[in-house]
């Protein structure tokens, strides 16, 4: 009897942990969700500019390349948030200087205003 309780209490660690490591995981936005967010987000841009299948494969291809590169330096937690913000700058440079040569100067600018009100708001801390 004393057995059959340990196995049980076992397997309820076991359930916990794993859930604990999802939830961990929908919270980083490693989730289908989150590429489903970014598709819907990629639609309502093409709509709302009016962009060439040319451009949606370029902008998706941009976005994708320096997507895994940022990444990469928001997860690092051995360096203090400042530092991931300056080690990224010079990524988002990149990635912007890119996009306007794929989209051309007028609609470059027209992209940056819809991002700016189109930008999907991340909970705030204190």
């Amino acid at each position: 009897m004393n057995l059959s309780k340990k196995m049980i209490a076992c397997a309820a660690i076991v359930i916990a942990l794993f859930s604990l490591s999802t939830t961990t995981y929908a919270q980083r936005g490693d989730t289908a969700a989150m590429r489903q967010r970014q598709e819907a987000m990629m639609a309502k841009m093409k709509d709302d500019l009016k962009l060439t299948p040319v451009q949606v494969d370029s902008l998706t291809a941009i976005n994708k390349e320096y997507q895994g590169k940022m990444r990469e330096i928001f997860m690092d937690q051995s360096v203090s948030q400042d530092d991931r913000r300056a080690k990224m700058q010079p990524l988002r440079d990149a990635q912007n200087k890119r996009i306007q040569a794929a989209l051309g100067d007028d609609l470059y600018k027209k992209y940056q205003d819809w991002m700016t009100a189109n930008r999907p708001q991340r909970g705030g801390g204190n």
